[in-house]
């Protein structure tokens, strides 16, 4: 007869093994197989793989990948954009990369949900750590953010990056429309257009740059599309606009058609603010407007964007200083998951997909 001790830990073995099992044989949780144990930002090798991590303790990386600007036989390159100057209502959004870091830390523990895939024995991700800036030289900024960016894609890595508020993704823009040689298509979730007019070259405002990025040339109105909007502009300059009413009356299935006949096979920039969701599910963002997506509306949406000929992707707009318990740093960090299956999807299956080339 066994003691209640041994009775114990045979349940808690049993309880553990049906958490990091799958009904495949000899299938195993993420990082299981490797002989080290905590702090695999700084202590793999490789940037293939992952580690067994305490999630509330350890170097902070995102999904806890290496920490490092070794590019080398690198896939994705995620990077943190810890800017908030240009934000028109709350500020905070410097702090977004840290807690979208902080709150990713469960997500690499187990395989993807619902399709079972260990990420990373398949994708090469890195986190770049973030750009830095001399805040107190606002001019010197985008250009500061553009070299950054370009010293990644032009070493044929794809890059995710965190920010910081939406300004950031005109000089992100700029940098992967140099490299392409062609304007991109626009995949753009928010709740606000921000293709408000400007009449000042120089400057910075998150409600205008793409504004700026129509008139330049660097994205195309024609194959773009903004998807959550419940703000009003008069003027969206040709693009097109799934608002946030429209999506609530339609199928999930509706509006991935209306987005992958838009883009086409175009290279495309997604580019997600978290304020597209909703105020309940995403309270920690600098200017919320009620009335908008879910986070599981919003996931469902990304999942079925497979098909996409993506050339670089940002979350922004995080602001943790108004949310509770991180649920927005959280939903981020999510989406970010979720868009690194996205890529690893393309790579695995799509043999014509290879990432950073023109």
């Amino acid at each position: 007869m066994l003691g209640t001790t041994s009775r114990r830990l045979l349940l808690c073995v049993f309880r553990i093994s049906c958490r990091f099992s799958s009904t495949e044989p000899g299938a195993i949780v993420p990082g299981l197989n490797s002989p080290l144990r905590g702090d695999g930002a700084i202590r793999r090798s490789e940037p293939y793989g992952s580690t067994v991590e305490q999630t509330y303790a350890g170097v902070l990386s995102f999904l806890r990948r290496n920490y490092t600007r070794n590019l080398n036989n690198v896939d994705v390159a995620v990077t943190g954009i810890p800017l908030d100057l240009t934000t028109t209502f709350r500020p905070g959004a410097r702090f977004g990369p840290k807690a979208i870091r902080e709150a990713s830390v469960q997500l690499p523990e187990l395989k993807s949900y619902p399709e079972g895939i260990d990420l990373f024995e398949d994708l090469a991700v890195i986190d770049y750590g973030d750009c830095y800036f001399d805040q107190s030289q606002p001019k010197t900024i985008p250009s500061a953010i553009q070299e950054h960016a370009k010293k990644i894609i032009e070493r044929n890595t794809f890059l995710l990056s965190l920010g910081g508020d939406h300004y950031v993704t005109y000089p992100l823009l700029k940098a992967h429309v140099a490299h392409h040689k062609k304007p991109l298509s626009l995949i753009h979730f928010d709740a606000h257009c921000d293709t408000w007019p400007d009449k000042d070259p120089d400057g910075m405002n998150h409600g205008t740059m793409f504004f700026y990025a129509v008139n330049e040339g660097l994205i195309d109105p024609k194959t773009s599309i903004q998807i959550g909007i419940r703000t009003y502009n008069d003027d969206t300059m040709g693009v097109k606009i799934l608002g946030a009413d429209w999506i609530h009356q339609h199928k999930i299935e509706n509006v991935v058609e209306q987005i992958l006949e838009r883009v086409g096979n175009n290279p495309t920039y997604l580019t997600f603010d978290i304020d597209c969701l909703d105020p309940a599910f995403a309270p920690g963002t600098g200017t919320p407007v009620c009335g908008g997506l879910s986070t599981a509306q919003a996931l469902a949406i990304i999942r079925q964007l497979g098909s996409v000929n993506y050339v670089g992707m940002d979350i922004v707009e995080v602001s943790p200083l108004y949310d509770y318990g991180n649920i927005t740093g959280l939903a981020a960090a999510t989406l970010g998951y979720e868009f690194l299956i996205l890529l690893r999807n393309k790579k695995v299956i799509d043999k014509s997909f290879h990432f950073g080339t023109r």
